[in-house]
């Protein structure tokens, strides 16, 4: 069983396959220095593309291939759609919900980071938690900016910008206290869903702040999806049970 992955989701449905009696190959594409590795075999790094994928899988043979990477994963979600159909190797997409607003939520989605940079223009400080692969559409941001992410970005941060290396999950009280500290006025996130990182949400809400909140981009058509590990494991269980 190969999973494609380093989210907390597909962390969960390593340990649980492993507990069960199943052989696991969890597959890290390597942009953390150090990730929290999963249960069962590990390997870091990518496979060379769809046909590297494939490739793989028609050496290696899995019986099934699950893709718990994150929601915006959208290169390797994409890879792995087209490595599945090439080979006939069967594919599940763990896809956990986006957030949704509770009363008292001011969010505002748009569609890419820099339609979120052009939103933030205004604001004194802003806060930005989308991740360090994404700071640079922020380079333009004239106020003050907050930048949160496990490992540096690879590229300039924005000029005068605080940075802040910290891997969730993060408590509300915590995010509070951040926020108050720098004076944040607005909060940049990615629509990633889970709970690692959710507490800045509710943060926000407790301090009125707005939150501006990237849209996911859309799955590949013909990728079956679950919502929850136990529906993963479920899926993979039965697959386990069937000659191959």
């Amino acid at each position: 069983m190969l999973v494609l992955g380093g989210t907390g989701e597909a962390r969960r449905l390593a340990a649980a396959l492993v507990a069960e009696g199943v052989d696991v190959l969890s597959s890290l594409a390597g942009r953390v220095a150090e990730p929290v590795l999963p249960a069962g075999d590990v390997r870091i790094g990518g496979f060379g593309g769809a046909q590297g994928l494939a490739d793989w899988l028609d050496e290696h043979r899995p019986r099934a291939v699950v893709d718990g990477t994150h929601p915006f994963a959208v290169q390797i979600t994409g890879n792995a759609v087209r490595a599945a159909q090439a080979t006939g190797t069967p594919l599940l997409r763990l896809h956990r919900p986006g957030w949704t607003p509770r009363p008292g939520d001011t969010w505002r989605f748009v569609d890419t980071l820099t339609d979120a940079a052009h939103a933030v223009a205004a604001f004194g400080t802003v806060f930005i938690t989308t991740g360090r692969q994404g700071v640079a559409a922020f380079a333009g941001v004239p106020g003050h900016c907050l930048v949160r992410s496990v490992d540096p970005p690879d590229t300039p941060l924005p000029p005068g910008a605080t940075l802040l290396l910290a891997r969730g999950p993060f408590s509300v009280a915590d995010e509070v206290a951040l926020m108050r500290e720098h004076g944040v006025d607005v909060v940049v996130t990615k629509d990633s869903g889970g709970s690692l990182t959710e507490a800045k949400l509710t943060a926000a809400r407790e301090l009125g702040l707005p939150v501006l909140l990237v849209r996911r981009p859309p799955l590949p058509d013909g990728i079956s999806t679950v919502a929850t590990v136990e529906e993963a494991l479920a899926w993979v269980t039965s697959r386990s049970a069937r000659p191959r």
